[in-house]
């Protein structure tokens, strides 16, 4: 073959290359930090068993997410709670088309020193007590006497809005006894694990690996039994949306990830099938 013809095939195969990954629809997805992991999992197999859509993951918060399909950033959310009222009263356009994706639950986790001393059961009370200031040292709750380092979560955190309703009676609730904000339920962890007299909540899927304890709540531990049979207080679902009727492209993502493959992705991450 000629230098000529060499250099003219190359020139085809470049714009077929080009022309192939152009024809690939481009679908976003943004949201939260608790449902990143399943996200970002699911987009990774499904963009590997077809080439028509490339779904991109990024996490932000639930907050994030539905602002974001709402302002026509991301095609889907990715949430942790449901849209809010002010949510649906900010954007009043479209209706938040509401996708169940997998079952969860906030998990109330102290360092392993504290569980260690003692602290392996906390009652609703209790934690009110904690989150409030008013109780701060584990001494009185049965564990060494040592101040209370309690973390809680940013603005805009579904879980924090989660665990503020279901804990603290209301997701506007002022937690006076909180002395970090994190951002994740990543970086609650990394706070938690490094002390040794901290208390905070995370996501189920991240109390899986044997690094964190989550104790238990109301007498009951969280497990997938204890979610499923609804015996576990702070049991939620997991929700991806979409602001108006979804596309097609999201139609297909969604079916993916709600269907057989999607949901043992969220069994293997620690999550609670939907079905």
């Amino acid at each position: 073959m000629s230098i000529r013809s060499k250099s003219v095939l190359a020139s085809v195969l470049i714009v077929a290359f080009l022309v192939a990954a152009e024809t690939a629809a481009a679908l976003s997805v943004s949201g939260s930090t608790t449902v990143l992991p399943f996200g970002v999992q699911c987009a990774e197999d499904f963009n590997t068993m077809q080439s028509d859509i490339d779904v991109s993951v990024t996490g932000g918060g639930s907050g994030v997410g539905i602002k974001n399909i709402a302002e026509g950033i991301s095609d889907i959310a990715m949430a942790s709670r449901k849209v809010k009222d002010s949510e649906k009263e900010a954007y009043p356009d479209e209706e938040f088309v509401e996708t169940p994706i997998a079952y969860d639950a906030v998990c109330v986790a102290v360092s392993q020193a504290v569980y260690d001393a003692g602290v392996t059961d906390l009652s609703q009370e209790d934690v009110q007590a904690v989150y409030n200031g008013e109780i701060t040292n584990w001494a009185d709750l049965g564990g060494d006497d040592e101040a209370i380092y309690v973390v809680g979560r940013e603005v805009g955190s579904g879980t924090r809005d989660t665990f503020n309703g279901m804990v603290m009676g209301s997701d506007e609730a002022e937690t006076e006894g909180v002395r970090t904000n994190v951002g994740s339920n990543a970086e609650m962890k990394t706070a938690i694990v490094n002390s040794d007299k901290a208390i905070g909540y995370l996501g189920l899927n991240y109390v899986q690996n044997g690094d964190l304890v989550a104790i238990a709540y109301e007498g009951v531990e969280p497990s997938a039994d204890t979610i499923k049979d609804g015996s576990y207080p702070l049991a939620r679902e997991l929700y991806m949306y979409t602001y108006g009727e979804p596309s097609e492209d999201a139609q297909v993502f969604l079916d993916f990830v709600t269907g057989e493959d999607g949901q043992t992705i969220a069994e293997d991450l620690g999550f609670v099938s939907i079905n």
